[in-house]
């Protein structure tokens, strides 16, 4: 369980993928104030990246600034103001203001955009995630020759007319490209490797298993192209179950009625983790691995569908009569027994973006969702900075976002929505 006692070291900082020197200016000028006032975290970055140290009650913007850029792993402040420079530049498409970077400072070329090495790759590869040619072009000429993981993120990216300029300066995909589309769920990029490059439907270890794991577990969230890469894979040979479960994946309702009609039951069966992500195809045991929001072990259709955000089979469910406060499983410990608006609540589909607005909180209660549910859920995030397993003991869905320890993945619209309906925490 979560302990609460503090790190001996801070934890690295990450720049964001389109970082704001105004923000970082704000970053440092917060930091100089906690260093003067002795707190202990900001003592704590001093020590881990300052080590000729710095009297707290004397220390200078131009300490703070420099114990910023390298916790953020630049070697000084100027070189976290030419990253920003240079990214802002590739976003507006500024291909001169790229050339007199690079060409002031060379080094640019070859090390990553973000400073930290991160996906996003140096220049030329940061401008193929979007699909920034001119500056490509530019980049090769300079020198850069990257080219290679350029055209994988531009795969990835679905960027298929940057791809193609990238494969005609010489970039080959490597073995395991469809690994990045699948995880990004980009049916374009997914399709372009394989009817114009032909590569092959496998990880660089050349296990088939892995890009279908990848596509059913990743973080991502975008429905369309989800089916569009399953149905490829299908199309393919790749050994689709047929199960319910499999049905939400492929957003297939007309697969998913002929189990109805056989099981009227399945508007209240509940599915294992293995059900839903079948180990034959390569999924992970863990059930933190299969990453999602609320929990999805020990549920039902409906709470995958919300959680995937299917919200046409969600709303078809709800026609054929399935109860909007369906309930999950309880675990041997108590875990467990929450409906479906649990998960409007706390998803990744939020925390991404995808999911802006209470559409889905607003269909379960307009068909009757209980707004005061209770139940207690166990949950523990992956790949992030702190994975340790949390416990909610006995919450409506309101408190279940209230106090959930990532407030990223908790939807406030959903939250306004499920307290305006007399929901409380």
């Amino acid at each position: 369980m979560r302990s609460d006692a503090a790190r001996a070291r801070p934890a690295d900082r990450r720049l964001p993928v389109r970082p704001d020197l105004d923000q970082l200016t704000h970053e440092a000028d917060a930091l100089l104030r906690a260093i003067r006032r002795g707190e202990p975290s900001a003592l704590a970055e001093v020590a881990s990246h300052l080590r000729e140290g710095l009297d707290p009650a004397r220390a200078t913007p131009a300490e703070a600034q420099l114990v910023l850029a390298r916790s953020y792993g630049a070697d000084n402040w100027s070189r976290l103001v030419l990253a920003c420079r240079l990214v802002d530049a590739i976003w507006r498409d500024d291909a001169e203001a790229v050339r007199a970077l690079v060409v002031d400072q060379p080094r640019l070329l070859s090390e990553d955009a973000l400073v930290r090495k991160s996906n996003w790759g140096p220049p030329m590869t940061y401008a193929a995630n979007l699909g920034r040619d001119r500056i490509i072009t530019l980049l090769r000429e300079l020198g850069a020759t990257d080219i290679d993981s350029a055209l994988d993120r531009a795969v990835l990216q679905g960027k298929v007319a940057t791809a193609r300029r990238l494969y005609a300066m010489g970039a080959r995909p490597p073995r395991g490209a469809v690994m990045g589309p699948a995880e990004t769920l980009n049916g374009d990029g997914f399709r372009y490797l394989l009817d114009e490059l032909g590569a092959a439907m496998c990880d660089e270890e050349g296990d088939w298993r892995a890009p279908v794991a990848l596509v059913l577990q990743t973080y991502s969230r975008n429905p369309a192209g989800k089916h569009r890469v399953l149905e490829l894979m299908a199309e393919r040979g790749i050994p689709l179950p047929d199960t319910p479960p499999m049905a939400v994946h492929r957003g297939r309702i007309d697969l998913l009625e002929p189990h109805l009609r056989r099981d009227p039951g399945l508007l209240t069966r509940t599915f294992a983790h293995r059900e839903i992500w079948p180990p034959a195809l390569g999924c992970h045991a863990d059930e933190s691995l299969a990453l999602h929001g609320t929990p999805l072990a020990g549920a039902t259709v409906l709470h995958l569908c919300v959680d995937y955000d299917e919200h046409e089979m969600a709303r078809w469910l709800l026609d054929q009569g399935m109860d909007p406060d369906v309930r999950a499983d309880v675990d041997a410990d108590g875990f467990g027994g929450h409906t479906p608006l649990f998960a409007t609540v706390v998803s990744y589909a939020y925390n991404l973006g995808v999911r802006t607005d209470d559409a889905v909180a607003r269909l379960l209660l307009d068909r009757g969702a209980d707004p005061n549910a209770r139940a207690s859920l166990r949950k523990r995030l992956r790949f992030v900075d702190d994975d340790a397993t949390y416990e909610y003991r006995d919450v409506t869905p309101l408190a279940w976002g209230e106090r959930f320890h990532r407030q990223e993945f908790v939807s406030r619209p959903a939250m306004r929505l499920i307290a305006e309906r007399g929901g409380t925490d």
